[in-house]
């Protein structure tokens, strides 16, 4: 049976697409704004057509035509994670702010297409204060255009879905008048006296830890400047981390069979940290913050707190604070960041620590956008079972490596179509540092 098709608009490198594509759906088209990103999503996903560019630039015409090329008569589902920032005085409409215009697009991408269904995901805080106004005005726009969307909405914990993190994320659903409503995931773990924690007051639900997702990766040293890989071969997989095999495991079983230019787990990369760094974590208890740097320390019985992403170029260009590892005394790796976020080993993120990151902290938990897609799979009525798996054609690893200029030229645009990164004062790099 051929299997259902996405277009993941802000894609960044592609949690979402990723998710979607365990549930057993197709990535037809990923639209993503820096470059670097959709070079590794296209990596990635090498059978989706990679769109880099502005999305208030690109008509939603073109995104038919692509459809039409690929046989696709009709578009199941839209998914992506719009950013807001504005929020206009009382007695405007919220959603006609400039600073909105981002989520109004993908609003027009839906309106145009008309997807079966839609998810926009968003930060939590999207909801809070004057925020709820803005959420309440797009709602009755899906409504007008023919939606409906599944209230009450909702915040859902990725640590409820299989993910080792304590991550939230804003989720609207929408369904298109003529099909069955959407309801929400339920969690991965039924309330159960045994086994629980109480992570979450008042709830008993068994959770995934950080140990469980990495400890496996605890015996081997974090490379250091340069990432030598570790070979498959090597790796023993636990009982839960087993889930992110390099050999694809039963969640991941309807992605397509990805053909990797080497045999090794990648991103096993650390920083440099300084003695005194070293000393001051080692003294930090699991589960508490360093005093100085206010880097929270992981305890192994307990999931990941949430992982962000950091400030982007035209602001700095600075890390997000990563968590310390429970056992050593340094900060996680790329591939454990990974593994806590639910990527598989065999997913590929850029090799440089800062984009690495950034990627991962700013994507959704692939288990936690599969528990989305496995109920829309279930109301288009789809046998999972039923669903084509097939063979990716090799990509060159070049991709994973480009800077900001070879990845513009690479998509066919200038540098400075990226904002370049703006540098603060020496005295002001210092304070943050200390």
């Amino acid at each position: 049976m051929k299997r259902p098709s996405v277009i993941d608009l802000f894609a960044g490198v592609g949690g979402m697409s990723l998710g979607m594509e365990a549930a057993g759906f197709d990535i037809d088209i990923s639209l993503e704004l820096n470059p670097i990103h959709s070079a590794v999503h296209h990596f990635n996903f090498p059978y989706t057509s990679t769109i880099c560019g502005d999305i208030s630039q690109y008509a939603t015409s073109k995104l038919e035509a692509i459809l039409k090329e690929r046989n696709r008569n009709e578009l199941d589902l839209v998914v992506g994670g719009a950013p807001c920032q504005g929020f206009s005085q009382i007695g405007k409409r919220q959603l006609d702010d400039p600073r909105n215009q981002l989520v109004f697009e993908y609003f027009r991408v839906v309106r145009d297409l008309k997807p079966n269904y839609f998810i926009f995901e968003n930060v939590p805080g999207i909801v809070a204060g004057n925020h709820k106004r803005f959420i309440s005005e797009l709602i009755e726009e899906f409504e007008k255009i023919g939606y409906n969307v599944t209230l009450p909405y909702k915040i859902l914990n990725a640590s409820y879905y299989n993910v080792a993190q304590a991550r939230k994320r804003f989720i609207l659903m929408g369904s298109k008048k003529r099909v069955e409503k959407l309801s929400y995931p339920t969690p991965s773990y039924s309330k159960s006296e045994e086994n629980s924690i109480s992570l979450f007051p008042q709830e008993n639900i068994q959770v995934r830890t950080a140990l469980e997702a990495i400890g496996d990766l605890a015996s081997f040293d974090a490379f250091i400047g340069e990432d030598k890989g570790i070979p498959f071969s090597k790796l023993k997989y636990g009982e839960y981390s087993n889930l992110f095999s390099h050999n694809k495991s039963k969640e991941f079983k309807l992605c397509h069979n990805r053909v990797l230019p080497f045999n090794s787990l990648w991103g096993h990369l650390g920083s440099n940290h300084t003695s005194v760094s070293i000393e001051r974590f080692d003294k930090t208890l699991p589960g508490n913050t360093e005093k100085k740097s206010r880097f929270f320390k992981l305890s192994p019985d307990l999931p990941c707190n949430t992982l962000r992403a950091g400030t982007p170029s035209g602001k700095g260009a600075f890390t997000a604070a990563r968590p310390i590892h429970y056992l050593h005394p340094r900060c996680i790796t790329i591939r454990e960041a990974a593994r806590l976020h639910s990527y598989p080993d065999w997913f590929n993120f850029h090799r440089t620590i800062w984009h690495g990151f950034r990627q991962i902290g700013n994507s959704v938990a692939p288990l936690f956008a599969k528990s989305i897609g496995d109920v829309i799979l279930q109301n288009l009525n789809i046998d999972a079972d039923s669903l084509e798996v097939y063979d990716l054609e090799m990509q060159n690893e070049k991709l994973l490596r480009m800077n900001m200029t070879e990845a513009t030229k690479y998509f066919g645009y200038e540098r400075s179509y990226m904002p370049t990164r703006k540098r603060l004062p020496s005295k002001q790099v210092a304070t943050i540092n200390e």
